[in-house]
């Protein structure tokens, strides 16, 4: 696996679509008002995002996590007229912010933004989607995921993020904390579930890309 310094990351980013003005402004700004802005998906993981969605071309997408908005911008841009996406966040401090932003990007029509617990929130769905993207709490990723997958319609793309937690997962685990237990966990899960076809990116953290068979057994 190549190992991206920063004169190969300034390069990549160099030779991708720029970032823009919008989003340069909300990365600025999620670095001045949180304290972990690393947590935003940033440039080259946001027009990841953006190609995958735009490949997708989905009509209702779900993202766990909206944090200050960047990822949910950057997924929105793909979406089918009249799409629509529902982003969940707990934590109700940076709503603000990420609305404004998403006002900002012409999105906010697209959006819609729900507080509260994501597992109950997804409990409670009676609808599918065709692109999930999941960067919540890392130690319910087993659980994000055993609902996502049956909130996914066949044929759709489920993306998690951190799914190589900083290396942690290859580390001596014998003391390992609920975080990375629960990385672990999921990524055994998917592994291990015949029901979709998986990749892991080796981009930034890691995403674990998963597609829903059309036929499950």
């Amino acid at each position: 696996m190549l190992d991206i310094n920063l004169s190969l990351e300034k390069y990549i980013l160099d030779h991708i679509e720029p970032e823009g003005s919008l989003m340069e402004e909300l990365s600025r700004q999620t670095n001045l008002k949180t304290v972990h802005p690393q947590m935003s998906s940033g440039h080259l993981q946001g027009k990841i995002l953006e190609m995958i969605s735009k490949l997708v071309q989905p009509s209702r997408i779900l993202e766990i996590g909206t944090f200050t908005g960047y990822s949910a911008i950057s997924l929105s841009r793909g979406l089918k007229e009249n799409g629509k996406l529902v982003t969940i966040d707990i934590d109700d401090e940076l709503k603000e912010m990420a609305t404004r932003f998403f006002q900002l990007a012409g999105c906010a029509d697209k959006i819609i933004q729900i507080t509260g617990d994501a597992l109950e929130v997804m409990n409670e769905m009676d609808e599918n989607f065709d692109l999930i993207f999941i960067d919540g709490e890392k130690s319910e990723y087993p659980d994000y995921y055993n609902l996502a997958v049956n909130l996914l319609n066949p044929g759709g793309l489920i993306l998690a993020d951190n799914v190589l937690w900083g290396g942690k997962v290859v580390e001596d685990n014998s003391k390992k904390d609920i975080f990375t237990a629960g990385i672990l966990e999921f990524n055994k899960i998917v592994r291990d579930d015949i029901r979709v076809e998986k990749v892991i990116l080796p981009v930034r953290d890691g995403i674990f890309m998963i597609r829903k068979k059309m036929v499950t057994v």
